[in-house]
């Protein structure tokens, strides 16, 4: 038998250990100094398994930590916890203590009411077996600053940019929640993630500059530069912005640093219009990947907490989850005025879906049809239909990294 349990601050150093091992095996098992802790990595919790009757103080067999967020999902907010940092040490792998640890977080997460989970893989296929899959795309531009110069013409002289700090993030709070607005699991940021996580990098922390009119910042962007002075690049860890001026005068920001750098990389959404908004598209390199990942946490809770559109509809539902049991059976989704109820029910199913497709289709990521079409849906036409209008494709973008 097995015991997950908080990792006591007596034993914060193991936990250090495990986790800089896992993710840097070419610097070895570090050495634990607590100043030299990132503040990011002491917020939420850490847990552990441990064996049966483990001591406090005994060294777990694998550990991971949760981050308590809120994500905003077809318009309203819901407990979504990111897990992050899950490590073992190699003489503990291969027994089963990473499931055994993944399926008690979740246990944790359902009695805190939770909705959904997110992470982000260090392998895709690790995780898809246990109830999580992908939940956006990310686009990554790269480009010669002058790539960008049509941005600078576009708008003038029209308003500033000004440094910010740490201290400044309040300000930066409403363009942000404007831009994550359409975007479904945007987390919703305390002053502790702004601080601790926004503005810090794992090698250097980034600079920040906002772009005002009229006294209101409009827009602003996180960038890092890496590279000696014959090949520098400027990576743009954050962009948000509230219209179009906004967002043509931050690529303008990046065009004029023609002179020190040779290359810009920005993130973002896969739906971006970088592309159409240039006038030279094919001097912009796009490439696409999967980024993070979403589970469904508690399928009748989270199907009866979601906004749907102002139609009627009931629709029998077989899930397949094969690592929790509150989620394996069949569920009735009953839809009226906006609202569901969501319980189950025995009865034949008029559709069946994995857990994690189920996931897709409720944050909105991929829609019935497409999960018919690629072998996730089981379910004839009308059926897939009024899934389809139940749980219409929205776009969505996790950006923040934990």
């Amino acid at each position: 038998m097995v015991e997950y349990r908080p990792v006591p601050d007596a034993t914060q150093a193991i936990f250090h250990e495990y986790v800089g091992y896992a993710f840097n095996p070419e610097d070895g098992p570090p050495e634990y100094d607590p100043d030299d802790v990132p503040d990011v990595m002491k917020l939420g919790g850490a847990r552990g398994l441990y064996g049966d009757d483990a001591p406090p103080d005994a060294d777990p067999l694998c550990v991971c930590r949760h981050y308590w967020f809120d994500t905003q999902v077809r318009g309203a907010v819901h407990p979504t916890p990111g897990l992050s940092m899950v490590a073992s040490p190699p003489e503990h792998r291969r027994d089963g203590h990473v499931r055994r640890m993944l399926a008690a977080s979740l246990e944790e997460y359902r009695e805190r009411g939770a909705r959904f989970s997110v992470l982000w893989p260090f392998r895709y296929r690790f995780y898809r077996r246990y109830g999580w899959d992908t939940c956006n795309q990310r686009a990554t531009y790269e480009c010669d600053p002058e790539a960008l110069s049509f941005a600078a013409n576009a708008i003038g002289d029209a308003g500033a940019y000004r440094k910010i700090e740490t201290d400044d993030y309040e300000r930066l709070v409403p363009v942000y929640e404007s831009h994550a607005a359409d975007y479904a699991l945007s987390i919703d940021r305390d002053a502790d993630w702004w601080r601790h996580r926004i503005f810090f990098g794992w090698e250097k922390d980034p600079f920040g500059y906002a772009w005002e009119r009229d006294d209101e910042v409009r827009g602003y962007l996180l960038y890092d530069i890496d590279g000696d002075w014959s090949d520098r690049t400027m990576r743009v860890r954050e962009l948000a912005f509230v219209d179009r001026e906004a967002y043509l005068a931050l690529l303008a920001f990046c065009y004029n640093h023609d002179s020190q750098v040779s290359t810009v990389k920005l993130g973002a959404p896969a739906d971006s219009s970088l592309l159409d908004l240039a006038p030279d598209p094919d001097e912009i390199d796009r490439e696409v990947e999967t980024g993070p990942m979403v589970r469904i946490v508690d399928v009748a809770d989270a199907l009866a907490s979601l906004s749907y559109p102002e139609i009627d509809a009931r629709v029998t539902i077989a899930v397949e989850d094969e690592f929790v049991d509150w989620n394996d059976g069949v569920f009735a989704l009953d839809a009226a005025d906006g609202a569901a109820t969501c319980r189950r029910a025995d009865a034949d199913p008029d559709a069946r879906i994995d857990v994690a497709a189920l996931a897709q289709l409720a944050v909105g990521y991929r829609s019935a049809p497409a999960l018919e079409w690629a072998g996730r849906l089981d379910a004839d036409a009308e059926t897939t239909a009024a899934l389809d209008r139940l749980f219409p494709e929205t776009p969505v973008y996790l950006r923040d990294g934990f």
